[in-house]
């Protein structure tokens, strides 16, 4: 599929770009012998193995595809898609500091989830709020994380 496709791209050029960005991080001779660049190198490990499980996968589905079933379909509608969920990321990234994480997270979450899994209200919005919860916890108490207070001040 033509969507899979264009993931796996922007994936393998993000994490390209980012591991370019961490290597710019600069690091000291003392202190942490692993230093700033450890979470961002797991973080960049982290998109190559996804993206060579995504390849892994369209390989596979490949060969166990029919002639029929491997061509591209004719509807576009996954191709805006893809778009809106681009445009939504950004529109998040540039609301993060002015809203802060405590609430732009979970209204980018649960915008998500509200339209791609329709109709469990519940769950997206527990999933959304227990998510912010623990990743805001997980940061900012266990690890020392500040995170975009906004406009909370939290």
């Amino acid at each position: 599929m033509i969507s899979n496709r264009v993931i796996l791209v922007l994936t393998v050029l993000f994490a390209a770009a980012y591991f370019f960005g961490i290597r710019q991080i600069p690091t000291l001779d003392i202190g942490d012998p692993l230093g700033p660049r450890a979470f961002p190198y797991l973080i960049t490990g982290g998109l190559v193995v996804s993206a060579g499980w995504l390849l892994a996968e369209m390989l596979q589905a490949r060969k166990a595809a029919t002639p029929q079933e491997n061509s591209e379909p004719q509807d576009r509608r996954h191709l805006v898609l893809l778009a809106g969920v681009v445009s939504w990321i950004a529109l998040y990234f540039a609301a993060f500091e002015r809203l802060g994480f405590l609430l732009s997270t979970p209204l980018f979450l649960l915008a998500l989830m509200a339209y791609l899994n329709r109709g469990k209200w519940v769950a997206n919005v527990l999933t959304a709020l227990l998510f912010t919860a623990g990743i805001y916890f997980l940061f900012s108490r266990v690890l020392g994380v500040s995170l975009a207070k906004g406009l909370l001040g939290i």
